[in-house]
């Protein structure tokens, strides 16, 4: 590690009882990081879970706005609301995590990222991150980690019903209900929701009237469930999410895109004996993208489309030993990419994988283990194998120190392939190794976590190639160069002042650099981190938020520098009676102008817009069981 980073761990360490992320619930229950239900002080891996609890409190408009709180993540948008969305976990790219929604992943294959941007707040039920390599576990892609979101769900017998409204600036609109209950062996649930605003201007321009426009955004959205009790320990599961959303771009030419996210899925769990549990899942994630432009000669309809399905089955087993739970998983992975752009971009492929999962998790004594081995069989890449291995040790009730290593990699995109003129089929997977040593304390009045890791990637794909005949982008084609290694760590946690006041906070340090250049990877900062203070007082309770990031670079060169930025909000709930509350959150009250991405790399590029102080107030009834 180099000096500089040596001294800011240094006082983070030295820090750790005095710095107070959200305050930990000793009862969650964490399906990510091992694949099987583990309570949260049983965990190995570094994980952060965010309830639906959580989500009301902060008052966040979106989904990026919680993950931005979150420690170890960094995140860049490409304008307002709708705009495309990176989440770096860890430093790492952001094709380096996998979003699975409900279990099910719903990526765009052709770029290999997720629609974050598409992904409403008021269908999430609950958010797990799990931070560091998770290829064992997952497969491809799972180099930084995963993060999972669950919709909505109630197992209540009563019938329940929530709903909400509110308006803020940028003339922002927002609505949503639903309803969940139980009839007999039946569990139900159904959640809508929409959202429009005007936005604002997605580029910092101001020699263009038509770059000055305000670009709107709105998106509708559903998510249902169906459980069927057919007797104790055997259920029959149906679900379903789609989110539609429209963004509109900055051009002359009122462009516009639609994208369509959906996930649905057959289950069925059953209790077979005592020791055996199996669960199969037969679903389906899409990612359909349409962008609509003026008609151009190369593209005579000016729209062009990208399709991503990816059918999913997974079986898995849960054994119960007399010492740990032993998990045989086999997982299936059907991708289909349609793109119907311009003639000179339209292609059509598709890839399988067949996953072989064993795991292992134990608690024994003060003593903690987690073992993990994968076989991933891929007809476009071959075989690829991982595994995983941890182990925790506490020494008091409230003392536990642990260490992680597992190895991760990542296949190529479709575009990165197949992409007409551009792609290039021989490329190889990148891989990772990364380590990591966690001390954590946990108690009644201050909860503390210090995370140190070191993430080791080979065969980074970067577009730096000469033009080859497969591909006429001359300094832009992919090829497998690169390797990065991402040094740093990670302090968080949470004191309770007095039974009304609550301070949490995170900080990461981190050195996410070229190993040939030494340059920091793009959009990437050395240090971010949040400070959170919640105060109750009777019926009212009210927060802020005081988060920031230091100077990040828009290219891999670092010419083009993005200055530090720190931001603070402010937040209040007031409980009318048990059932109805009023929200409120103000934004950026101090009006900082920061930036995030820009839209090139050039001298005439400019930045992506950010958005100045803005508030937003709404009225939230939720039905007591």
């Amino acid at each position: 590690m180099n000096q500089k980073l040596l001294v800011s761990l240094a006082g983070i360490a030295f820090a750790l009882p005095a710095i107070a992320a959200e305050q930990i619930n000793l009862n969650d229950i964490v399906v990510t990081a091992s694949r099987i239900e583990q309570s949260r002080t049983s965990v190995i891996g570094d994980v952060t879970v965010i309830d639906r609890e959580a989500i009301e409190r902060t008052g966040a408009g979106s989904l990026t706005d919680i993950l931005r709180l979150q420690p170890g993540v960094q995140v860049t948008n490409n304008g307002g609301a709708g705009t495309a969305a990176s989440i770096y976990l860890r430093g790492t790219n952001d094709q380096h995590v996998i979003v699975l929604v409900d279990g099910l992943r719903i990526n765009s294959a052709t770029l290999g990222t997720t629609a974050f941007e598409n992904i409403p707040l008021s269908q999430i039920e609950k958010i797990e991150i799990l931070r560091g390599p998770a290829s064992s576990l997952y497969g491809s892609d799972a180099i930084g980690g995963v993060i999972q979101i669950l919709t909505r769900k109630s197992n209540s017998e009563k019938p329940l019903a929530h709903a909400a409204a509110g308006l803020g600036s940028y003339n922002t609109k927002t609505a949503e209900a639903g309803i969940s209950g139980g009839y007999g062996n039946l569990q139900y649930g159904v959640n809508v929701s929409s959202f429009d605003t005007d936005g604002f201007s997605a580029k910092r321009i101001r020699d263009n009237a038509y770059d000055k426009d305000n670009d709107g955004y709105r998106n509708l959205s559903a998510s249902a469930f169906l459980d069927l009790t057919l007797q104790p320990g055997h259920i029959l599961g149906l679900q379903f999410f789609e989110s539609k959303g429209r963004s509109h771009f900055d051009n002359a030419y009122d462009n516009y895109g639609d994208q369509t996210l959906q996930s649905y899925a057959f289950t069925s769990r059953n209790q077979f004996t005592d020791f055996w549990h199996s669960t199969f899942k037969l679903g389906m994630g899409v990612d359909d993208s349409d962008s609509h432009a003026k008609p151009t000669a190369s593209n005579p309809t000016g729209t062009s489309k990208y399709r991503t399905e990816q059918q999913q089955i997974t079986w898995q087993n849960e054994f119960k030993l007399p010492l740990g739970t032993l998990t045989l998983a086999y997982d299936r992975l059907e991708q289909d990419v349609d793109s119907a752009s311009s003639p000179k971009s339209a292609y059509k492929k598709e890839r399988n994988n067949d996953g072989f999962l064993a795991g292992y998790v134990a608690d024994i004594g003060n003593h903690a283990v987690q073992l993990s081995l994968r076989e991933d069989h891929n007809t476009q890449y071959g075989n690829y194998n991982t595994g995983g291995i941890g182990y925790a040790y506490r020494f008091s009730p409230e003392w536990r120190v642990s260490a992680n290593y597992g190895k991760a990699f990542k296949a190529p995109t479709f575009n990165q392939l197949y992409y007409p003129n551009f792609g290039d089929p021989n490329l190889s997977p990148e891989k990772s190794e990364n380590v990591e040593i966690g001390l954590k304390y946990t108690g009644n009045v201050w909860n503390a976590g210090l995370t140190v890791f070191e993430n080791k990637i080979r065969n980074l794909i970067e577009f730096s190639g000469a033009a080859t005949p497969g591909c006429t982008y001359s300094g832009f084609c992919p090829v497998n160069v690169g390797k990065a290694k991402i040094q740093g760590a990670t302090l968080e946690g949470s004191w309770n002042i007095t039974d009304a006041l609550l301070i949490s906070g995170n900080l990461t340090v981190q050195s996410p650099r070229d190993e040939e250049s030494n340059q920091l990877l793009a959009r990437r900062g050395n240090r971010y981190g949040t400070i959170n203070l919640m105060h109750t007082w009777d019926k009212l309770q009210w927060g802020a938020e005081i988060t920031g990031a230091s100077t990040r670079y828009n290219d891999a060169a670092n010419t083009k520098d993005m200055q530090g930025y720190m931001l603070v909000n402010l937040m209040a709930n007031y409980r009318l009676n048990p059932e109805w509350k009023l929200e409120a959150r103000a934004n950026n009250i101090l009006d900082k102008n920061y930036i995030l991405a820009y839209t090139g790399n050039s001298a005439s590029s400019v930045p992506y817009n950010t958005a100045g102080s803005n508030i937003f107030v709404g009225l939230r009834y939720q039905m007591k069981p």
